[in-house]
């Protein structure tokens, strides 16, 4: 009798975990950002290991489709290179926008759309980290979105001011360290296995 009810309560629980995680993406966007072909080695604005970080976007947005849950691509008005890098490129059901600036927000219409679609938390990953992707986390933020960045599925280049030079890995990880204001920072792994 004891196990038999140890057993119904193991299976209960399991369900219940079960439901509740098909149900984290509800109400949830993957936003991929910039991630084009200018930003790879051979553009005229290449960055530091692009390539991983699309490696990591490209996990991100396969389990977004298999889960049937909303995948958005933003694309910055760019030639030449301004095509969606072939790993992470969109499928003709997903939405794309153009932009001309760096908030993804900004006269582009996402907002609107999200709200049409019932959106209320953002998983955003892109390039470049320092730039378009802190923009969007930003802005999303301030139109009241729970915003989660993936760190490793995002890359920035080395910047220099003056005779300072600030490596990417730095640029990138002092990003994201004030980002964490605005958005949960979590690893692709880490995001996959909460959910």
């Amino acid at each position: 009798m004891k196990i038999s009810l140890c057993v119904i309560l193991y299976l209960f629980f399991a369900f219940v975990n079960k439901q509740a995680k098909s149900q984290t993406l509800d109400s949830t966007a993957l936003i991929l950002i910039d991630m084009q072909y200018f930003y790879f080695p051979g553009g005229d604005m290449e960055l530091s290991e692009p390539e991983k970080a699309a490696e990591k976007a490209k996990q991100l947005l396969d389990f977004f489709r298999e889960k049937k849950a909303l995948v958005i691509h933003v694309r910055h008005e760019h030639n030449p290179g301004g095509e969606i890098y072939k790993l992470v490129a969109p499928l003709e059901s997903e939405k794309v926008f153009s932009k001309k600036v760096v908030n993804s927000f900004l006269g582009t219409g996402l907002d609107d759309y999200l709200k049409q679609n019932h959106v209320k938390k953002l998983v955003l990953c892109g390039m470049q980290t320092h730039m378009c992707l802190e923009g969007a986390t930003r802005a999303g933020h301030d139109l009241g979105y729970d915003c989660t960045v993936i760190k490793d599925a995002c890359a920035t280049r080395d910047l220099k001011f003056d005779d300072v030079l600030t490596p990417a890995k730095q640029v990138h990880y002092s990003t994201l360290a004030t980002l964490r204001s605005y958005a949960k920072i979590m690893g692709t792994d880490e995001f996959l296995k909460a959910n």
